[in-house]
């Protein structure tokens, strides 16, 4: 069992505003990514915000530890309730390929453009931990060297919103 985890707790700097709550095409990019992990998952919850289209976790252990706080939350959870691993995306994603779990699985994998997005064994939670309460870098990717995760390429990179102007790009030139 898989579950879908949507990190939305970001400062959104570069976005000016919540970039969660921001519309694409009428629709929040909070609420598509929850659509977009509920097609994979047995279950998804979103870390990092208190309201949400979905149960809502805080960051493990406590708020402002990035990407890597949200993804520990959601593996505390996977292993309290028997899941084995546990795919991720932010928000900032809204159009990920349809066979993007095919291309992640076997676990420990994330995307090499978006390590943001990836398929984390439950099994990882120690070494999380250990990143977490460590002195070194708190990333997606040091997690990702310590426990072996695979980098998956994508023939092109998913779109990436930071900014109102990505956001404008994808509507644009996307037909989403």
């Amino acid at each position: 069992m898989i579950l879908g985890c949507v990190l939305a707790g970001g400062q959104s700097s570069r976005f000016g505003s919540d970039k969660a709550l921001a519309e694409l095409h009428g629709r929040t990019l909070l609420s598509r990514a929850v659509d977009t992990l509920s097609g994979w998952c047995e279950h998804v919850v979103v870390v990092g915000r208190a309201e949400a289209p979905a149960p809502t976790l805080p960051d493990w252990p406590r708020p402002g530890m990035g990407p890597l706080g949200g993804l520990a939350a959601a593996l505390h959870l996977a292993a309290d309730e028997g899941y084995e691993a546990v795919l991720t995306c932010g928000v900032d994603a809204p159009h990920l390929p349809d066979d993007l779990l095919a291309l992640l699985v076997p676990a420990p994998t994330y995307l090499a453009a978006q390590p943001v997005i990836g398929l984390w064994p439950v099994s990882s939670v120690a070494a999380i931990e250990a990143i977490l309460h460590g002195t070194g870098k708190h990333s997606m990717r040091a997690l990702a060297e310590a426990i072996g995760a695979r980098p998956a390429n994508l023939s092109a990179a998913p779109a990436n919103i930071n900014t109102p102007d990505d956001l404008r790009a994808v509507e644009t030139h996307h037909g989403l």
